[in-house]
């Protein structure tokens, strides 16, 4: 039977090396259009980042080729300009009243062509894309810049860039300036692409008002390996700061005859909240969607303060509420609430309409009773994921209802999930009532996505905020008033100087605490403030009046979403009138991209709206060249348990059901996928044959992997292998350090012997890291972020670097700390892991039942009938120990065979 099985491995072999050849083919049409250099420049000056994008590329085959620019910029940026530059002639974009551009846009729409050139992509981006046909030869230069002014969201501003160039970039660099008069307070960046070669790419320079961020690999370390010419650059680069502050007036900011006026001030006390959870329990947020909430709900409920009110209400077709009353948040209260958090079904029909006026009924009620704290803020939390099918179900008349019945007394804030609620009914909704709305993404963070956004929320300090200027100094102001300022957030407002404006700009800010009034003055030495801006290269010089116009038409378009018909005519004026001004692309006005003659010349960029319904799920496009063979998702329906995509040839021979039936027409559209698939299957299926005339054995029992694996103190490169084997709660504490600022603690299951949950606390920088089999969630200060396991990331904060790689080995690490690493492990006794670094970096005061391992371990002599049988006292407790071979876990599975001491806790 060998001879057998050689044969048809041979034949195999032979099946194989026609698609070779057919490959070598496409790979030189995949590498046509070459980009051979691709740079981010983004120049971020007192919070507004100017970003400008440049790719340059050649067609290096011998025929027309098609490039495609496709580029991912965050939802709330305004393109302000794209250009193309081909055999040195400059192709601009034309940015045009919606109107204008109209007619072309319908007429390339009835050719079939795709004309829209911008789409939604996922929950923050855009994803812009334009192509061209290129000549042998020539090259092509795409340029676009956009604009957007980054908003302070519990307590760090964001800028969020995307590099997926999805080839090797002979020159690819990434350069970032920061500029805040303020003083940079904290500086982190984080990245879902880097890798530990990539990191000697990045560089991190800052001082107290300036930060330049640059990131320029090598094509060497692009690579995803020696073998491979794929690029590992394909991901997120994110930059989070924040900005020195005190409890003041704020920071007025002055550049060529524009004002911002930024507030946050420091050192207030939170104000007592009064609030109401509106909770959507219809059938349609039946299964994970109302487990999402209940477990959102339950975390929101223990953060309240004992100051505050609160109640639920969850509504189908009818609503209910928890109690006739608003009632403090005391542990009992809250201990009940969560019960009855933990009780709530998904059934029936949504009766938003009587769920709304009941808790605006709520609320009127303990105002007049006198129920509430004097001064306290008053709030109301619908969640909902459909529109309203029972009782009042015209979305006019619920909003006119809610709009009457809250009379400007309360703030009302919408959360829809999902895409199948009209968000455009909920922010008019929020709007009308002094709050705002949100969408939650059905994702496995939908949960962390409802908690973040009570926590923007959860913390009023002031009430009824004013900004007031001198009527001679400044015309043109932005909103200057406004309902709540929240812990975390920031006030923002910006202007005009007139012609003949004092030297010293004087501001006044006044708002309601609690139990006083509060006022804030300030002065801004204008001379001053116009050179602090005019000497540095490294800004972007006449940001501010952009600033100020990008804010502008933000507000007015809000404003336009609750304003009459009358009303609306004159804001949409306005809001057109600066768009096309300052060339800004936004709902009002669509860019005509121009192409040389003979090409589709009816390409329009508009911007998507949050209303709009876009797919479920997160669409990736990337910026590349056409050509290449884009992987699709594996097909499950390949086979029982199959992972495998199917192999598309269907003019090949082979074994029975070797090649599974497809409906796809192009044999060559997944070549460098189906090869890689088909080598895989001619092993598989030879091991198999071969496998037919071996005789077959039981397998030996496999090594377990122990439950913690501790480098052993004084001893080089010997190792103690713990397990856990009983517990006196379902919290353990594995290891404090109070030198060190650290705690790592567990949840184990003995009876399944894994953890089931491992939370890291580091005190410098307050960070907590808590692990499941499903995720890791990172919690930094009030903000939380959810990362799924074997996805790469790299971020580096002042005192701590957090990485995980493909193998899922999150490390948490700093130069003068013990290194903390956790791992889903999926080998033999799979479960999360836990291992340590660096452990002589512990100080003298480590403890937990791992750490006092690292406090003197004394050793007994071996046993005398075995030399594998020992003792050991540490911290005072005696252990036996036994060699044994261990599974070692630590750089990822499978895993290699190790012989250890192994102890039982």
């Amino acid at each position: 039977m060998k001879p057998r099985a050689s044969a048809r491995a041979c034949v195999i072999v032979l099946v194989l090396l026609p698609l070779l050849a057919v490959l070598q083919t496409t790979r030189a049409q995949k590498n046509a259009i070459d980009i051979y250099s691709l740079t981010v420049d983004s120049r971020v000056s007192s919070r507004f980042a100017h970003t400008v994008i440049t790719s340059r590329v050649v067609n290096r085959a011998d025929s027309m080729q098609e490039a495609t620019f496709q580029m991912e910029l965050p939802k709330k940026a305004f393109i302000t300009n794209f250009s193309m530059i081909i055999d040195g002639v400059t192709y601009p974009g034309n940015i045009k009243q919606k109107d204008a551009a109209q007619e072309q846009y319908s007429a390339a729409v009835a050719r079939g062509e795709s004309a829209g050139l911008v789409k939604a992509t996922g929950r923050k981006m855009e994803q812009f894309q334009v192509s061209v046909s290129v000549a042998p030869s020539a090259k092509v230069t795409f340029e676009l810049v956009y604009e957007e002014l980054l908003k302070r969201r519990l307590g760090v501003y964001e800028l969020l860039l995307k590099v997926q160039p999805q080839q090797l970039v002979k020159h690819l660099q990434m350069d970032i300036h920061i500029f805040e008069p303020q003083g940079i307070s904290f500086l982190e960046t984080e990245s879902t692409f880097m890798t530990n070669e990539l990191a000697d790419a990045l560089t991190v320079s800052q001082n107290q008002t300036k930060a330049h961020i640059r990131f320029k690999p090598t094509l060497s370390q692009q690579q995803k390996s020696a073998e491979q010419q794929d690029t590992v650059v394909d991901g997120d680069f994110i930059v989070r700061y924040d900005v020195n502050r005190t409890l003041s007036g704020g920071s007025i900011q002055i550049e060529n005859g524009y004002f911002v006026h930024y507030f946050a001030p420091e050192g207030l006390s939170m104000i007592p909240k009064n609030v109401i959870f509106v909770i959507d329990t219809s059938g349609s947020m039946m299964g994970k969607k109302i487990r999402q909430t209940r477990e959102a709900l339950i975390k929101i409920l223990e953060d309240l303060r004992p100051e505050d009110h609160f109640n639920l209400i969850s509504f189908s077709e009818e609503a209910t509420q928890w109690k006739p009353s608003l009632v403090p948040a005391s542990t009992q209260n809250v201990e009940e609430a969560t019960k009855y958090a933990n009780s709530i079904k998904a059934q029936g029909g949504t009766n938003i309409n009587d769920a709304m006026l009941m808790a605006v009924q709520l609320l009127e009620t303990a105002t007049r009773a006198e129920q509430l704290p004097s001064g306290s803020v008053s709030l109301l939390l619908l969640l909902t994921d459909g529109d309203p099918t029972v009782g009042v179900t015209n979305p006019t008349v619920i909003q006119k209802n809610v709009q009457e019945a809250i009379g400007g007394q309360y703030s009302l804030f919408c959360l829809g999930f999902g895409f199948d609620v009209s968000y455009a009914f909920l922010e008019k909704l929020a709007l009308d009532n002094g709050g705002l709305a949100r969408r939650i993404y059905e994702d496995s963070d939908s949960a962390l996505q409802l908690q973040d956004f009570y926590q923007e929320v959860a913390n009023p300090l002031l009430t009824a905020v004013t900004f007031e200027y001198p009527g001679n100094a400044v015309e043109e102001v932005t909103q200057d008033s406004f309902r709540l300022f929240f812990k975390g957030s920031e006030m923002v407002v910006a202007g005009k100087l007139r012609a003949q404006s004092p030297e010293v700009l004087s501001a006044k800010v006044s708002g309601q605490l609690p139990t006083e009034n509060i006022t804030f003055q300030m002065e801004s030495q204008v001379a001053k403030q116009e050179e602090e801006f005019r000497q540095p290269k490294y800004i972007f010089h006449g940001f501010m009046e952009r600033l100020w116009a990008y804010l502008t038409i933000h507000q007015l378009l809000e404003r336009m979403v609750s304003a009459s018909d009358a009303e609306k005519q004159a804001l949409e004026a306005q809001a057109l009138g600066l768009s096309l001004n300052y060339s800004f692309v936004t709902p009002l006005t669509s860019m005509v991209v121009t192409k040389p003659e003979g090409q589709d010349q009816s390409q329009v960029a508009e911007k998507p709206v949050e209303s709009e319904k876009v797919p479920s799920g997160r669409t990736v496009f990337r910026h590349g060249a056409m050509g290449h063979i884009r992987p699709r998702k594996p097909n499950r329906k390949a086979g029982a348990g199959s992972p495998f995509t199917p192999v598309h040839h269907q003019f090949l021979k082979g074994p029975p059901g070797f090649y599974p039936a497809s409906s796809h027409t192009n044999p060559f559209s997944n070549l460098d996928q189906d090869l890689r698939l088909l080598s895989g299957r001619v092993l598989d299926y030879v091991d198999e044959t071969m496998e037919e005339t071996s005789p077959t054995a039981a397998p030996p029992a496999p090594i377990q992997a122990p439950t913690v694996i501790l480098p052993l103190p004084g001893q080089s490169g010997d190792q103690l292998c713990v397990d856990i084997k009983r517990t006196s709660g379902p919290l353990l504490l594995l290891l404090s350090d109070p030198d060190q600022g650290l705690e790592v603690t567990g949840e184990y299951k003995v009876e399944k012997a894994q953890f089931s949950r491992i939370k890291v606390t580091f005190k410098n920088p307050q960070l907590q890291v808590h692990v499941s089999p499903e995720h890791v969630v990172v919690t930094r200060g009030r903000r939380s972020s959810e990362y799924k396991w074997k996805e790469t990331l790299f971020v580096v904060m002042p005192g701590l670097t957090m990485t995980m790689d493909k193998a899922g080995l999150l490390l948490l690490s700093s130069p003068d700390k013990v290194t903390i690493g956790l791992l889903s492990w999926d080998g033999p006794g799979q479960g999360l892991r836990l291992l340590l670094r660096d452990t002589d970096r512990f100080s003298s005061h480590v403890d937990g039942i791992l750490g006092r391992f690292y406090r003197g371990v004394l050793w007994g002599p071996p046993d005398a009938t075995d030399d594998n049988k020992r003792t050991l006292r540490a911290h005072g407790f005696d252990f036996n120990a036994t060699r044994k071979l261990k599974l070692d876990y630590q750089e990822g599975t499978p895993g290699t065979e190790i012989s250890c001491w192994s102890v039982e806790l």
